[in-house]
């Protein structure tokens, strides 16, 4: 998926909301490559705990992780976004509604993205805000943007 945003992005001034951060592999890459601010929430306490050892003991100092439920966090978040990547797990019940939920909070900066990797089972193309979708695999990941 870098690959693919490498072609579109200029990660240096991006900030980027990281959604069901699992042990913070999509912040890690975001920050590597010169994102302004990760914010990465994580709800399980283990992944949370590891998340918070390695942003210090790397010293990645634009990562915030916050141990929250990602529906909780977004329906109070203020903040918005250049880049919104969500990896919840395949089987989440919800997982179809993320994309609503973001765009209604209006969470995306003009021009931002939202990035759903999601399984074979979940099909986003009639959402409005769809752009395209990649699939590597198994892994599917579903691209959105504001449409004018």
């Amino acid at each position: 998926m870098f690959n693919v945003l490498n072609n579109i992005v200029d990660f240096e001034s991006l900030s980027v909301l990281d959604l069901f951060g699992g042990t913070g592999g999509i912040s890690y890459e975001f920050a590597s490559r010169g994102a302004e601010k990760v914010i990465c929430v994580e709800l399980n306490h283990r992944h949370f705990a590891f998340i918070q050892k390695t942003v210090q003991e790397l010293g990645l100092d634009q990562i915030l992780p916050i141990k929250s439920d990602v529906f909780r966090f977004v329906k109070s978040c203020r903040q918005k976004f250049d880049m919104i990547f969500a990896d919840p797990p395949f089987d989440l019940k919800t997982l179809n509604t993320i994309p609503d939920l973001i765009f209604e909070k209006e969470l995306l900066n003009e021009n931002g993205t939202l990035i759903v990797e999601h399984g074979s089972k979940n099909d986003f193309s009639s959402h409005p805000n769809f752009t395209e979708k990649r699939t590597y695999g198994s892994v599917n990941f579903s691209f959105f943007e504001y449409k004018q």
